[in-house]
């Protein structure tokens, strides 16, 4: 696929983006439908799109991007003193403290060391949706582990054991206090609730379609629905929703739960994150950036059963991009997306695709894309 057939624009000095996008297209097939956004001190440098029904303004379920969105606001309510990160949960929430869980503090959970990644009996899709219900649910829950022994990735709870500390303490959801002091605010195209009326942006996320050595691969790492790995993605409930169709459910989108609920665009990942470090009064001031992006869990994950670096509430994203700079932070998302910011660089980046991708988590033409933008903005 040749660059015109990219749609967008870019600054100069990033014509190269460009290129690479659309050789990232030309590769993963006619179907691949994707947008890619960058901004460099705050100003957008590439906006860029490709592929079949998608346009710069379209949305998409962006899985774990959502926790950048939720913790973002765990951040904020740290910064003004109103949650304290060493405080235990229990202060917050008295009937966390169940089943050996007293003494989890607020930055173990960030850090996803508290080993509460699921319950006994798995969630339905009605529970998967009400961030509520999930809390209510994980309260009596025993850890799966003795809790800051190991780390864990709490994929599909982790937006509801914070956004239960943070209802508890404001009276108000992570969702409301996002809409409130970062999406309205900064225009963003970005949703953890998605308005009935931008429903016809939306765009379903099309399932992974493995080759036969992918489907091999994925066959010979399989684990039992009642392992960690089972119990963190919600394999041990026996009508649980395939992962890749969770956006595409309409209760999902409503409700946003702030694990994986969100919708967004390229523009609105990215955009976020510029807000967040760059401007005259950037969302998180550096210390409090510097924080949140410091390595607090790196190694073996439990429920991944691969390497993994974790901050509070976001992804050390240097760890799998060691082109960013120390204290470079985000998240990526099962489907591929992936949005971070690195303050050292001022780079803001948001990356979005319909088609989920193998094996999850971020794409691995992020790792292309990502030396591409980064190579322009620092040249």
């Amino acid at each position: 696929m040749s660059s015109e057939h990219v749609q967008g624009t870019v600054a100069a000095g990033f014509e190269s983006v460009r290129e690479e996008f659309a050789a990232v297209a030309a590769d993963e097939g006619g179907d691949y439908a994707a947008q890619l956004v960058a901004h460099v001190g705050g100003e957008r440098v590439v906006d860029l799109w490709t592929g079949p029904a998608i346009t710069g303004d379209s949305l998409t379920g962006v899985f774990s991007s959502t926790k950048g969105a939720a913790h973002l606001v765990v951040a904020l309510l740290v910064q003004d003193g109103v949650l304290d990160l060493d405080e235990r949960v229990a202060h917050y929430w008295p009937e966390f403290a169940a089943a050996g869980k007293g003494g989890v503090t607020l930055r173990d959970v960030l850090a996803h060391r508290a080993g509460v990644v699921g319950a006994d009996d798995g969630f339905s899709t009605e529970e998967l949706a009400d961030d509520r219900v999930i809390a209510e649910r994980l309260a009596p829950q025993r850890p799966y582990w003795r809790p800051g022994t190991a780390f864990g990735y709490h994929a599909l709870v982790i937006g509801a054991l914070t956004g239960e500390v943070v209802r508890r303490v404001t009276g108000r959801s992570i969702q409301e206090h996002y809409e409130e002091r970062v999406r309205k605010p900064f225009g963003l195209d970005f949703y953890l609730g998605l308005p009935e009326e931008l429903e016809p942006r939306f765009l379903t996320t099309q399932p992974m379609l493995p080759t036969p050595e992918q489907l091999a691969e994925l066959e010979a790492n399989a684990t039992g629905p009642d392992s960690i790995t089972g119990i963190a993605f919600n394999r041990n409930h026996p009508k649980a929703p395939e992962l890749w169709d969770l956006p595409n459910i309409k209760l999902v989108r409503q409700l946003s739960p702030a694990s994986v609920g969100g919708v967004a665009s390229a523009r609105g990942m990215a955009g976020m994150y510029a807000a967040v470090i760059s401007g005259p009064e950037p969302l998180l001031r550096p210390e409090t950036a510097a924080e949140f992006a410091q390595i607090h869990s790196i190694g073996d994950d439990l429920a991944t059963r691969n390497h993994n670096a974790f901050g509070l509430g976001f992804a050390i994203v240097s760890d799998d991009y060691p082109v960013l700079g120390q204290g470079a932070f985000g998240h990526s998302g099962a489907a591929g997306s992936l949005a971070f910011a690195d303050p050292r660089s001022a780079l803001a980046y948001g990356y979005n695709r319909r088609r989920f991708a193998f094996p999850g988590g971020a794409a691995p033409e992020n790792a292309r894309l990502v030396r591409a933008v980064h190579a322009a903005a620092t040249a």
